[in-house]
């Protein structure tokens, strides 16, 4: 049985790797905020303005371990549903855990294209973006490094890549 959960923060490549990851598998991929998204008909971020942050990571707690009891399954959690609760501890405890490390400058470049996509983001100078970057690291830092593997996500930008890094997790998790 397969069930494998990638964690890491926005951009470093969760969707884009777990996708084509899940693909050679053979397995679904889920995307932890697609899943949410669409058991309850609205977006992540209409769910975080219309119940609180705390409601929300209650929610998303709950949908988390719905998805965790899937099987032959690759998981793609939010940036910041590890640093919640005892999800590490959850995710460690059934399944395998990877965190896709990026180096802040790869985020920076990756995020700064996406800002229209990501509220979160819209309005900030590049400066203010790449302070945004190295605090948020830094918090969730702790977290991030509770899973059982780290994996460098910084070279996702073509099919050569993307192949590349399916075959190199695949070695790392010896799949």
């Amino acid at each position: 049985m397969i069930r494998i959960f990638l964690t890491g923060y926005m951009g470093a490549g969760k969707t884009t790797l777990g996708k084509a990851f899940a693909r050679e598998m053979h397995v679904p991929f889920i995307d932890l905020d697609w899943y949410i998204e669409e058991r309850f008909h609205k977006s992540v971020r209409e769910l975080f303005v219309s119940r609180g942050e705390d409601a929300f990571r209650q929610l998303e707690r709950n949908m988390l371990h719905e998805v965790g009891e899937f099987e032959d399954v690759v998981i793609s959690t939010g940036g910041g549903t590890p640093c919640f609760f005892d999800n590490m501890d959850y995710m460690n405890a059934c399944g395998q855990t990877v965190f896709l490390d990026v180096h802040p400058d790869i985020l920076f470049r990756r995020l700064r294209v996406a800002t229209q996509q990501r509220p979160i983001l819209q309005g900030k100078t590049d400066e203010e973006l790449r302070a945004f970057i190295l605090e948020a690291l830094e918090k969730r830092a702790p977290f991030y490094s509770q899973a059982q593997y780290r994996f460098d996500a910084g070279r996702l930008e073509s099919r050569r890549q993307i192949s590349d890094s399916v075959q190199r997790l695949r070695n790392l998790l010896k799949l």
